[in-house]
């Protein structure tokens, strides 16, 4: 029996892979061992979903058409801590040590066996179970219930908050600007202002800071954005 999840809380599996075979071959093998997965066959469209539906882990081939993996990888590591598993035809330990410090969890070397593939999902996925939490100072957000505790006592968020908490306290010291925010928040471009931004950190810091005028948790960098505070701050 697969030491995978039971169908009622099957984890989704994002395989990033332009070659529609091998992506197939993966889909069903994930599928039998208890997972939902969902495809993308260029950069574009993997990054799109990455942030729509907060895959538990991406699959992630380095050759896609449009973004190619490496950057892809870097751009999914500035909003989302989620494991990446890559695949790759290049077998040089220096690409390997790259993908690995680009923020990759593990890789596989093309060709493979998709048992090998499904068994690296698994284990990935047994070393980041549990419930994910971040601290800072006093401020702990569990992201598996979608709470926030400030000094011990719970603090109620709107998705919008909650979601731009996650993306700054997973980046400590990490500048985002407006319009990073913004596609975090409505990843499929809906039409709003920039401004949005603004209000939702405004009431976010309302609800978190001790004196929202004198925030020390999250900061602004004027002329560009926000960033959460580093540890020293």
């Amino acid at each position: 029996m697969s030491d995978g999840p039971g169908a009622e809380t099957a984890r989704l599996v994002l395989i990033a892979e332009d070659d529609r075979k091998t992506a197939s071959l993966l889909s069903l093998y994930l599928g039998r061992a208890g997972y939902r997965t969902v495809e993308a066959a260029d950069g574009k469209g993997a990054l799109a979903l990455a942030r729509e539906l907060e895959p538990s882990l991406i699959v992630l081939d380095l050759m896609l058409p449009g973004i190619d993996g490496w950057e892809l990888c870097r751009r999914i590591r500035r909003f989302s801590d989620v494991p990446i598993l890559i695949l790759t035809a290049r077998d040089k330990e220096s690409e390997r040590i790259a993908g690995l410090s680009l923020g990759a969890d593990d890789y596989v070397v093309k060709p493979f066996s998709p048992r090998e593939v499904v068994a690296r999902v698994e284990a990935i996925l047994r070393r980041t179970r549990g419930a994910p939490q971040t601290y800072h100072r006093e401020l702990v957000v569990e992201r598996d219930k979608k709470r926030v505790l400030v000094s011990g006592e719970p603090v109620s968020l709107t998705p919008s908050e909650f979601k731009l908490l996650d993306i700054l306290i997973r980046h400590p010291g990490t500048v985002f600007s407006r319009e990073e925010l913004l596609n975090h928040l409505y990843p499929l471009g809906d039409a709003v202002v920039d401004r949005v931004v603004d209000v939702h950190i405004g009431k976010l810091r309302q609800k978190i800071e001790a004196n929202p005028a004198s925030p020390r948790y999250i900061l602004t960098v004027r002329g560009f954005g926000y960033r959460f505070a580093d540890l020293e701050d």
